[in-house]
């Protein structure tokens, strides 16, 4: 564990070059030629309006009813029971 993290601060080192951390390094976005806070706005905007679709599609979608089909025939070789459940007799229809 202890030559991890020796290991670890010697790699650190010579990627640096030598050179001391800075204190507060900027950090650098992939695209540095858009603005940062329009973007974190814009997406934030989106985010918003996203959930207020979603949100009203669903309330659309469960206000609807849905179609009740007939209920199958009742086969009689289905669901037989011949023998006792181990926790006692349910009522199955």
């Amino acid at each position: 564990m202890a030559s991890t993290m020796l290991r670890s601060g010697i790699q650190g080192v010579l990627r640096r070059g030598g050179r001391t951390p800075q204190a507060h390094p900027k950090r650098n976005f992939s695209s540095s030629a858009h603005n940062d806070e329009y973007e974190t706005a814009k997406w934030e905007k989106i985010t918003y309006l996203g959930i207020a679709t979603c949100t009203v599609l669903a309330f659309y979608c469960l206000s609807k009813g849905h179609h009740h089909s007939e209920p199958p025939p009742a086969y009689p070789y289905l669901r037989i029971r011949n023998k006792e459940f181990p926790w006692g007799m349910l009522c199955i229809t």
